[in-house]
């Protein structure tokens, strides 16, 4: 019996199906989801968020967001979220070079927060289109 998933981000629909099993990232640690889950509404930290359907794990990168679940259905809906084939490793690699950058040159406590939350989300970015990349082999 599948749980019916949608994920959802301010620009796109990036999800909508029936799957066997979600592992996600939230702010009390990661969170495995089954079908006839208790109810829950939960805060989503920047990570790997893991879709399981027919045996084939498909990892997703979220930059937060929240989590609803219910029993026959869950809610995501992210800042981000993209599938690790859709990730441009190429502009993630670039994007983290410039938040580095960002950080190293910092001129206050907000520039601070924001590179290293720009930091944390292209690193995630990068490991979860090599995660893909590892299954093909």
């Amino acid at each position: 019996m599948p749980i019916h998933l949608e994920i959802v981000t301010a620009e796109r629909l990036v999800l909508s199906d029936d799957v066997d099993m979600i592992n996600a990232p939230t702010k009390d640690g990661r969170v495995g989801i089954l079908p006839r889950h208790s109810p829950l509404l939960t805060i989503l930290e920047v990570g790997e968020l893991d879709i399981v359907k027919d045996g084939t794990t498909t990892p997703y990168a979220v930059s937060g967001g929240f989590m609803e679940v219910l029993p026959n259905r869950v809610t995501i809906l992210a800042d981000t979220a993209e599938r690790a084939d859709e990730i441009d490793e190429v502009r993630a690699e670039e994007a983290r070079r410039r938040a580095e950058e960002q950080l190293a040159q910092r001129k206050s406590d907000q520039d601070l927060v924001r590179a290293e939350a720009e930091l944390r989300i292209e690193i995630n970015r990068l490991k979860v289109a090599q995660l893909k990349k590892r299954s093909r082999r």
